[in-house]
């Protein structure tokens, strides 16, 4: 395990991207085919979220972990920058400036969001987009929650996590970030006590939050998104990929994208929550790998 652990660590070089007002940090790994890497859960992580769990892929994909605008290593933004919007463009306008004439999008969670809203707005720019645990609307986020939250157990649990999303409100220093984000990790796990939490903690470790933009977000409940409607117009190869347990993004949302995505593929990982990449890892990279080959040639 501290093998496994030291690995990630150590792969944590990268470089940065001038876009028109700020600069990206993104880290490489491996060669071939470009996967943008999108996180998710604006202020709590960066691209580290992602440890070294999709590394098998490093065969023959190039893989490029990006920090959002304002997170991570790349470099601050301006607040007025910070939206869901910005976001979305900021996924073409870092292919463009890094001369990538074919590629691919993987966005996880928020980031899911972002790379379904990118497939819709910018049509066709990304030759492939895959969507990990992700919804086309608002609509089936809160809800979704606030079902699972409800019938989450036991009830100390439930507790702590409500409370952690209280303080993303207020959340100061990069401490308290961590804190809180330690504190919802077992809502994110089909099995609230798996052990392989702490595991998944230490790979990912350091990570470098940004409480501003997490207060910014959170104060205005994460924004409105919600391109349902526009699904229809997607051009590329879309993959969705759902965890049957996912209390935040349910298995119905992944469901209502593929239906209106002509000829979508729809991966439901049978025993993970919201972090299948961690929960199903070899079902997870065999899924995108397939998906990829497929399309990518």
């Amino acid at each position: 395990m501290e093998d496994i652990i030291e690995a990630a660590r150590t792969k944590q070089e990268g470089h940065y991207i001038r876009l028109d007002d700020t600069s990206l940090f993104v880290e490489e790994r491996g060669d071939g085919y470009p996967l943008l890497i999108l996180h998710g859960a604006p202020g709590v992580i960066d691209h580290r979220f992602f440890g070294n769990y999709l590394d098998p892929l490093c065969d023959r994909y190039r893989l490029i972990l990006v920090d959002a605008r304002s997170h991570g290593r790349s470099e601050p933004a301006a607040e007025s920058t910070w939206s869901f919007e910005q976001f979305v463009k900021d996924v073409s306008a870092l292919a463009r400036a890094m001369k990538l004439d074919r590629y691919a999008v993987l966005g996880h969670s928020y980031g899911a969001f972002v790379a379904l809203q990118h497939a819709v707005s910018f049509p066709g720019d990304a030759a492939q987009t895959i969507i990990s645990n992700g919804v086309p609307s608002i609509r089936f986020l809160w809800e979704h929650v606030e079902r699972s939250l409800r019938h989450f157990e036991p009830a100390e649990l439930r507790e702590q996590v409500t409370a952690s999303w209280e303080r993303e409100k207020t959340a100061q220093t990069q401490e308290d970030v961590a804190s809180l984000l330690h504190d919802q990790m077992p809502f994110h796990f089909a099995d609230p006590y798996d052990p392989r939490i702490p595991e998944f903690e230490k790979i990912t470790a350091p990570a470098a939050y940004a409480p501003a933009v997490l207060r910014h977000f959170a104060n205005q409940g994460y924004g409105l998104f919600d391109c349902e409607a526009e699904l229809s117009g997607i051009k590329q190869p879309l993959l969705v990929l759902a965890g049957r347990h996912d209390r935040t993004c349910s298995v119905e949302a992944a469901e209502a994208i593929t239906r209106a995505v002509p000829g979508s593929e729809l991966v439901i990982f049978e025993r993970s929550g919201h972090a299948p990449f961690v929960e199903e890892q070899e079902r997870y990279i065999a899924a995108v790998r397939n998906f990829l080959d497929r399309h990518s040639s």
